[in-house]
């Protein structure tokens, strides 16, 4: 079946303030829509505007758009995608859209940092370690627990969290740059120092370099809605929906009750196992061998 395509003028975009959030300068996303069913999911959040969110649809003429767009920036830098749309969605097991951009940032001399929940990542590794020998390369990989049994039920439709400390260990194998984005920290499902210490745990045995977390979650608009149905199908025994209407109210940012006694617990643990976890000093890891400079005309 054809993937539906939306039109796009620009793909290639200037960040906010670059090189502030993972030393990113730029962000990329081929596709609009994500199919992993996660029941969190911030891109559902009506002000992005995004209809029919579990239909994975790619914008029209992507990797020509793409194409051009480097061929026309004066300055190279860090690509990031996986912020709206996950790259690696299985859709790209067949159009291979996410492959083909990395080959153009390789091509015109840009790095790449991308968050994925996708084992489909590790068929790329050649790309990267194409990348790498010219520019940073980062991945993030999200595991919010360390449980298969809780992960299969809040991101039905990927990999669960076992899978992915599989493939952090097979991008730590082949020398990429990978770790762990903790986040969301779902309050009252995943706040307790066990799963906190056995995503540590995961990291230091799969060879992650780091872990970045965030511990809570946010909750806006119709994300909110639909995050409270989920909670009342999934987990009817444990009347979720009064706790988090009584602690948070109509609050955007939802940080876990516990949040403290948590961060303690786990830098402690970081610190222990040499687990970068702020983010100065996961940019200046994974940059410090390389320098940017000034493309001349290609």
């Amino acid at each position: 079946m054809e993937l539906p395509r939306i039109p796009a003028r620009t793909i290639i975009t200037r960040t906010r303030k670059p090189g502030e959030w993972f030393g990113i300068d730029y962000n990329m996303n081929l596709y609009r829509g994500c199919c992993h069913g996660c029941i969190y999911c911030d891109s559902r959040s009506s002000c992005y505007g995004i209809a029919h969110f579990d239909q994975v649809a790619v914008k029209d003429r992507a990797l020509e758009i793409v194409r051009d767009e480097l061929r026309r920036k004066t300055r190279t830098g860090v690509v990031g995608t996986g912020a709206m749309s996950d790259p690696y969605n299985p859709c790209e097991k067949e159009y291979q859209y996410t492959r083909h951009a990395l080959e153009l940032l390789s091509a015109f001399g840009f790095g790449a940092a991308i968050a994925t929940k996708s084992a489909l990542i590790t068929r790329d590794l050649d790309v990267l370690k194409e990348i790498q020998q010219h520019s940073p390369v980062l991945c993030k990989i999200t595991i919010t627990t360390c449980q298969d049994d809780l992960s299969r039920k809040i991101e039905p439709h990927v990999n669960p969290s076992s899978s992915r400390f599989e493939v952090l260990a097979r991008l730590s194998e082949a020398g990429i740059f990978a770790g762990i984005l903790m986040m969301p920290v779902l309050p009252f499902l995943e706040d307790s120092p066990e799963n906190i210490l056995g995503i540590v745990k995961g990291a230091r045995e799969s060879g992650a370099k780091f872990i970045y977390p965030a511990l809570g979650m946010t909750l806006r608009e119709n994300q909110r809605v639909w995050y409270y149905g989920k909670l009342q199908e999934i987990f009817p025994e444990r009347e979720l929906v009064p706790l988090y209407q009584k602690q948070y109210g109509n609050s955007y940012e939802c940080r876990v009750k516990n949040w403290k006694k948590l961060w303690t617990i786990f830098a402690q643990a970081c610190e222990k196992e040499r687990i970068l976890y702020r983010m100065p000093d996961i940019i200046h890891s994974y940059q410090k061998d390389y320098t940017y400079t000034q493309l001349s005309l290609f």
